[in-house]
């Protein structure tokens, strides 16, 4: 039990560590927006997707650090969508992970564009894979759209949109 406690918080600092490789960093006009998005991703966790992601790329032979900006990309996805549903408009939280929610720190609009930026980003992150192995290109392409179809409308924000439909409601075996 210790030693399993022990090599996942290795494993989480090692991920934190990719995550704030990967965080932008906090200057010029944009300060503010990079700020919270750093705010929100670096809120703590298990940091279960990026674990999973890089356990199941090594368990099919990858052994390079082509997964990283995947990895980021993922956590930056995964916080936006707790950021927007955060939001008043959504499940209007004050506190996640026993500190105040990124709309409460800085504000319903910032709150709203972490979010948006933290979902654009995860993006941006994944592209760098491009950089690092251009001889990969067509299977980094490949991971990104799967990435975009999981995060979008037939993947959370479907689940997001069932969520919000039916709030309030018994939930029936049509919707699942």
């Amino acid at each position: 039990n210790m030693n399993f406690k022990e090599e996942q918080a290795k494993r989480v600092q090692a991920i934190e560590d990719i995550l704030k490789k990967y965080l932008p960093e906090q200057q010029g006009y944009q300060k503010l927006i990079m700020e919270a998005m750093e705010y929100a991703v670096m809120a703590g966790g298990k940091r279960l997707r990026p674990m999973l992601m890089q356990e199941t790329y090594r368990l099919f032979g990858g052994d390079s650090a082509i997964v990283e900006p995947f990895m980021a990309a993922i956590e930056m996805i995964h916080t936006y969508s707790l950021v927007h549903d955060d939001l008043p408009a959504m499940d209007n939280d004050d506190y996640r992970r026993g500190r105040k929610t990124t709309h409460v720190v800085y504000g319903e609009a910032m709150g709203i564009l972490a979010g948006d930026a933290l979902l654009n980003f995860a993006f941006e992150t994944a592209t760098r894979a491009f950089t690092m192995y251009p001889e990969k290109s067509h299977e980094i392409g490949k991971a990104i759209q799967i990435l975009a179809g999981k995060a979008g409308i037939y993947g959370m924000i479907g689940g997001q949109v069932v969520d919000v439909e039916s709030a309030g409601n018994a939930v029936s075996k049509e919707v699942l």
